[in-house]
């Protein structure tokens, strides 16, 4: 019996089309992810990963160095490799942000509501608020450092060995920062640097080279006890003789907070070059790498205590061109250096002081500079004091403080003082011990115009006339002045001559003395400063 063939089979159910997009992903080749499409590779020409060896010259976190030196003529100085990489080798294989994302933000960007970053106020001693011919550019009394549009910081990334007649051939990059050592006539080392994007470069010295970013000449006080007239300094005349370096120093200011500040003796040159010749103070560290000092040297001394709160002088220490520490060698310009003093660090702090051998500055941080008075506040206390009435003694003539723009010329109504009891009396032209010597022309000379009996007390001294303070950065509060420093008698508060007349400050190749902030002039007397007693109107 013939049987009818099967049925055909039922066509199969429709699927979902969440079910289809499923089996379509699972047979769907896949294609490799390509690496610069969601992670790019790093820029390895501008950063690094690991530890930096000289991180005390790329402005991270200063690392501890190995106390012992070797000298020329050791082993390891006369076998070294003819190059050494000083930046670390690169992980390309760790992970990388993705493509357009970024951890800093971009350089040159601020947000209109906020203001740009400053880092700090460098504030040259002896200048009372300005040079003698006017701040002009870059040769001022006074630089506030603010966060640069883009980075231009540096870091040592090569060492090379190299014959010393070779060197300006080696050195022919002049796009690339190095410096260069001379060790021998035969034998020289060269560290070439690389951008450091982290941060920003900032170069002191007495060259008017465009690299220059803060141009110092000598101060007048700073060279003897001559009466220092504030701002004095600064003129031509002097820069042919000058003993501070063409490029003397350069401070590297983080980008990011905290924005620390670091200094370091010598600065790059025209060509990007520092050179440290054969006569240098230099010597090769147990790690391999170089270190020197400039020919007068970079002098820091960072305040003991909080600048603001407990002024103290702290310790005059010299500072390395790659940052380092060390104890003050016997003179200035000696080639035997001091011992490395590992426990201090270049960081600047509210109220160090850099000497550059012939000028002194003194560096502010912001949150320092709040407790200052800004000028505007300088000539309220001026207007108080005068609007006080204080009048001379003896001739019952109301005195008056000057505008704080009048500089060297003396009001007739211009408060005098005797130095050694602080009685405030009008300028009166009797009283001279003319045994002590002869009157200086309208008194403009206070050292030379000998010294004369107060008529109050009948105590002899010198007889000066008396000027505010109108660098406020030199202030270390905000308070009435009712001090001034003898003998050249600049008036500040009590806090502020206090605290200076206890700061030794670099004279000379191995001298120290405390000053005027002001204008330089050596103190004298047994504080260096006296109170001042004016006598209010009689009516």
């Amino acid at each position: 019996m013939l049987c009818a063939p099967p049925p055909p089979p039922p066509p199969p159910p429709l699927c979902s089309s969440s079910l289809l997009l499923s089996l379509f992903a699972q047979t769907r080749p896949r294609t490799p992810t390509h690496p610069g499409l969601t992670h790019p590779e790093p820029d390895y020409s501008q950063t690094s990963t690991g530890p930096d060896p000289s991180a005390t010259i790329s402005g991270s976190e200063p690392q501890p160095r190995p106390v012992g030196m070797v000298l020329e003529g050791s082993s390891e100085a006369l076998c070294p490799p003819p190059s050494l990489e000083l930046r670390p080798s690169c992980n390309k294989s760790q992970p990388s942000p993705p493509l357009g994302s970024s951890s800093q933000p971009h350089d040159g960007v601020f947000l209109e509501d906020k203001e740009p970053v400053k880092y700090g106020e460098l504030i040259v001693l002896g200048h009372n608020g300005s040079l003698a011919n006017g701040d002009k550019g870059r040769r001022r009394s006074r630089l506030a450092l603010y966060k640069r549009p883009k980075a231009n910081g540096v870091k040592p990334d090569v060492i090379h060995n190299v014959s010393t007649p070779l060197v300006s051939k080696a050195l022919s990059n002049k796009s690339q920062h190095s410096i260069s050592y001379t060790l021998s006539r035969s034998h020289s080392v060269i560290v070439e640097y690389t951008h450091d994007t982290n941060t920003d470069m900032f170069q002191i010295g007495r060259s008017t080279e465009s690299m220059i970013d803060f141009v110092v000449t000598d101060t007048a006080g700073s060279s003897g006890q001559g009466g220092g007239v504030a701002g004095e300094g600064g003129g031509g005349g002097q820069s042919a003789q000058s003993t501070i370096s063409r490029y003397a120093c350069r401070i590297m200011c983080e980008r990011s907070a905290p924005y620390t500040a670091r200094i370091y003796a010598a600065g790059f040159d025209s060509s990007k070059n520092i050179f440290l010749g054969e006569r240098a103070a230099k010597w090769r560290t147990s790690d391999g790498l170089m270190d020197g000092l400039t020919t007068n040297g970079v002098l820091v001394m960072h305040p003991a205590g909080e600048f603001v709160c407990e002024p103290a002088p702290g310790v005059w220490r010299e500072i390395s061109v790659c940052g380092n520490v060390f104890a003050l060698r016997e003179t200035r310009s000696a080639q035997q250096r001091g011992k490395l003093v590992e426990n201090e660090s270049n960081t600047l702090q509210d109220g160090s002081l850099i000497d550059l051998c012939g000028a002194t500055l003194l560096w502010r941080t912001p949150t320092g500079l709040r407790h200052t008075p800004t000028l505007k506040q300088l000539e309220s206390l001026r207007q108080e004091l005068n609007a006080a009435r204080p009048q001379c003694p003896v001739g019952f003539n109301t005195l008056a403080f000057p505008s704080l723009a009048q500089r060297e010329i003396v009001d007739k109504k211009q408060p005098w003082v005797y130095m050694n009891c602080g009685h405030v009396h009008g300028y009166h032209n009797w009283g001279y011990r003319k045994e002590k010597g002869p009157a200086g022309p309208g008194g403009t000379a206070p050292p030379s115009t000998g010294e004369r009996e107060c008529p109050m007390c009948r105590r002899v001294g010198p007889y000066v006339p008396l000027w505010l303070g109108c660098e406020g950065g030199l202030y270390l509060d905000a308070g009435p002045p009712t001090h001034a420093f003898c003998p050249c008698g600049h008036v500040c508060s009590e806090k502020t001559v206090g605290g200076w007349s206890q700061i030794p400050l670099p004279h000379g190749t191995h001298a120290f003395h405390a000053a005027c902030p002001f204008c330089g002039t050596w103190l004298t007397g047994e504080q260096g400063h006296i109170k001042l007693i004016f006598q209010g109107p009689v009516d």
